[in-house]
């Protein structure tokens, strides 16, 4: 069954490297500037839904964020106005398929399965402290990933301000702001929780997606 979120967002912007040591952990240095990317609204599963890890893809990680729904629609924001152009904070697992990934160069694939994208429920952002809010993943109940959203190198006023110039944001369009530090992968029969405390979480069963594997070897040439 399909998320249900009214309205149902055009796009999801994704923000990479977005914090020192994940950028580190991933063999790089935080970008000058976002380091922007989407993913197709069909990646949206809702908590309980299975995340399908296609076959043939190789590693796929988690990666715990924290993510914002627009309220309104946002061109060219300035960066003092930005939060009142927000309307809700959510957990959302950026699911990837990293092999895939460094194959390609770009993220398109890797980042864009059906089930790739599950976002908890919408707390409306109002009387949400920011500068509060922590990151948390679980695997299978261990503990992976506890990050400080204050951590994250660009914040979300700047992050609205920078997207909106490129591209007019809709309401129930989702930001997403990265991941910190302690992304692993995940298997099939894992289930993996990804958490705001104070906020909310959601929760999935990771399953061996049905088909045909890729016609070669992830990490070989194509033929």
């Amino acid at each position: 069954m399909a998320l249900r979120l009214d309205p149902y967002p055009t796009k999801i912007v994704c923000i990479g490297k977005n914090y020192v040591e994940h950028a580190k952990e991933m063999g790089a240095d935080v970008p000058s500037e976002p380091l922007m990317f989407l993913k197709p609204p069909s990646t949206l599963i809702r908590a309980g839904e299975e995340i399908l890890v296609p076959p043939g893809v190789g590693k796929v990680d988690f990666e715990g964020e924290v993510a914002f729904r627009v309220g309104r629609r946002a061109s060219r924001v300035r960066e003092q106005d930005a939060l009142g152009y927000l309307s809700d904070v959510l957990p959302l697992n950026d699911v990837t398929a990293r092999d895939l990934q460094k194959r390609d160069g770009q993220w398109s694939r890797a980042k864009g399965f059906d089930t790739f994208c599950p976002v908890g429920e919408p707390v409306p952002l109002k009387g949400v402290d920011l500068a509060t809010l922590r990151i948390q993943t679980r695997v299978n109940g261990e503990l992976k990933q506890d990050g400080a959203f204050a951590d994250a190198v660009f914040q979300i006023p700047f992050l609205v301000a920078f997207i909106s110039r490129i591209m007019t944001l809709e309401p129930g369009d989702i930001i997403t702001t990265g991941t910190p530090s302690g992304i692993g992968p995940i298997v099939p029969w894992d289930e993996v929780e990804i958490a705001i405390p104070g906020v909310g979480s959601v929760k999935n069963p990771v399953r061996a997606g049905a088909g045909e594997p890729w016609p070669y070897a992830v990490g070989a040439s194509a033929s």
